[in-house]
């Protein structure tokens, strides 16, 4: 067990190394070069190093920038999500902090368009491996997270409303043509990051097993989340299962997912969306 716990640190560790620097390559190589900005923290530290750098005598650097704002967003999400999931998005941070002054910025092309498009796509698919593989790239994800939390609202609204700043703010200040350009950058990076990951906040997770009891347990073990046991029977061999329905955030798909594999892996799980919930749903 505890080999098998090693082994999946180490390759949580090694995707999140990965997207650190997928994140950093899009920024350096495609998005800064062509003044197209990233979502999320990283578009406002990207900003705030070009105004300060612009407006000031002094020269703040965007990795430096970034590791700072998530600094006490790192505080609040070891407080109110989970220390594990937050200190992998620490580390992500960390990382991608320390490749932005690493991985030197690319000439500037004339193709902006381009530069867009895939800056937005190479970042996406280090967001995507990252949420994937039960981490995240810091930032938003955490706010957003301990909001939906206390308010039991859609995470993409604050998404929306954080990125809306960025692009008016870019625009703005630097020109209306470079908020388009950054607002195609991440519509890219979301189709890419949907498809990767999955672009909704909750789901809900139907198991059809043999060993309810066993899963059930695993899963109170490491999710604080509410199950349904529903009895069922198999169409074709007329046997007798049952079938635990339980509601998540996308943020522990991942380790539900392992629980499964562990404790059962002949059992056969849907995974679909949850638009709406009414009722009781853990919050902190």
């Amino acid at each position: 067990m505890k080999i098998d716990s090693l082994s999946e640190h180490i390759k949580k560790l090694v995707i999140v190394f990965i997207g650190a620097i997928l994140n950093a390559f899009a920024m350096n190589y495609f998005l800064k070069p062509a003044n197209v900005y990233a979502s999320g923290f990283t578009g406002i530290a990207q900003l705030l190093s070009k105004i300060i750098t612009q407006f000031t005598p002094l020269n703040v650097s965007t990795g430096l920038l970034l590791f700072l704002l998530n600094i006490p967003v790192a505080i609040l999400g070891w407080r109110k999500i989970g220390k594990m999931f937050t200190l992998y998005s620490f580390i992500s941070v960390i990382f991608m902090s320390l490749f932005l002054e690493i991985i030197p910025i690319q000439k500037s092309s004339n193709d902006i368009l381009l530069y867009s498009i895939f800056g937005g796509v190479i970042s996406a698919a280090g967001v995507g491996i990252t949420l994937k593989f039960g981490a995240s790239t810091g930032g938003l994800d955490i706010i957003a997270m301990v909001l939906s939390r206390m308010k039991d609202k859609p995470v993409g609204n604050y998404f929306f409303i954080l990125n809306a700043g960025i692009i008016i703010t870019a625009g703005a200040v630097y020109g209306w043509d470079k908020a388009l350009y950054t607002l195609l950058s991440l519509y890219a990076s979301t189709r890419v990051i949907d498809a990767i990951h999955t672009r909704f906040q909750k789901l809900t997770a139907m198991i059809v097993t043999k060993k309810s009891d066993e899963l059930k347990k695993a899963i109170h073990g490491k999710l604080v989340r509410g199950i349904t046991m529903i009895p069922v029977k198999g169409a074709f061999s007329n046997e007798e299962r049952q079938m635990l329905m339980i509601v998540i955030t996308r943020y522990e798909l991942y380790d539900l997912e392992h629980i499964i594999k562990d404790v059962d892996p002949q059992a056969f799980t849907n995974i679909v969306q949850t638009t709406a919930i009414f009722g009781f749903f853990r919050k902190d």
